[in-house]
């Protein structure tokens, strides 16, 4: 989709796009004894690659940077020099806590919410238009690319129940975009119900909302272990070291 013309479309439209970047994890897989989304890559952290991605999209109005209170003082460093007003809230134990506080940071007129995992520094503005354009037509959106290997189901000491079929399996990844309305009914439920879930698009699914899988990208990865850090400088690598 050209991203020019989505852009026009949304800024046509009644209402804001919002982001919210979930950044308040340890990343302790990652071994490096802080939050893994304030490592360098390629000269700049990931945190700032991110953030980037979504301004430099032309296709949000408002960023809503979940955080933990330990990592204030580098965040607002990163952020400082941006050229973009981005609002601050504290995450919770949990990221679906930490959603929900940066849902609660939303402008009034924000009617669009794309919810990205900060660790996903390869983002970029193809995948933040299909995502909103999808809200458009379906409400609730997940980002992911069809699975390339076959998938098994297996019981918990490891035996094989079901061999799904691979053309209608898909790797989730984020944003994961709704109408304002659909991801706060969904978190309120999961609040009221006991309800946890792994991503947000699982918790609009229990309130009986159809989401609909959205190209994402296979550069798209989510940094979350040593290797991936270093696939993640292959990545940028071969992009001649450019921001995505």
């Amino acid at each position: 989709m050209n991203v020019d013309m989505a852009l026009n479309m949304d800024m046509n439209r009644k209402g804001a796009v919002s982001a919210i970047i979930v950044a308040a994890g340890r990343g302790s897989r990652t071994g490096l004894g802080f939050n893994k989304v304030l490592a360098d890559l390629g000269g700049i952290s990931i945190l700032e690659r991110t953030i980037r991605a979504f301004i430099g999209s032309g296709l949000v109005r408002e960023v809503i940077l979940v955080i933990s209170r330990d990592d204030e003082e580098k965040v607002r460093e990163i952020i400082r020099k941006l050229p973009f007003d981005i609002v601050l809230t504290y995450g919770g134990s949990q990221r679906q806590e930490s959603v929900y506080n940066g849902l609660m940071k939303l402008s009034p007129d924000a009617d669009i919410v794309l919810i990205h995992d900060a660790a996903r520094p390869f983002v970029n503005a193809d995948i933040i238009g299909r995502c909103i354009e999808g809200v458009r037509l379906y409400g609730a959106v997940c980002a992911g690319m069809p699975a390339k290997d076959t998938i098994k189901y297996t019981d918990p000491e490891g035996y094989i129940l079901q061999t799904p079929d691979r053309s209608y399996v898909w790797i989730a990844q984020t944003p994961q975009a709704f109408r304002r309305e659909i991801i706060i009914k969904a978190h309120e439920n999961a609040a009221a119900n006991g309800i946890k879930a792994t991503d947000d698009a699982m918790l609009a699914e229990r309130i009986g909302i159809r989401v609909r899988m959205v190209e994402g990208s296979s550069r798209n990865i989510k940094i979350t272990s040593k290797e991936d850090l270093l696939w993640a400088e292959a990545i940028l690598g071969g992009s001649d070291r450019g921001l995505t």
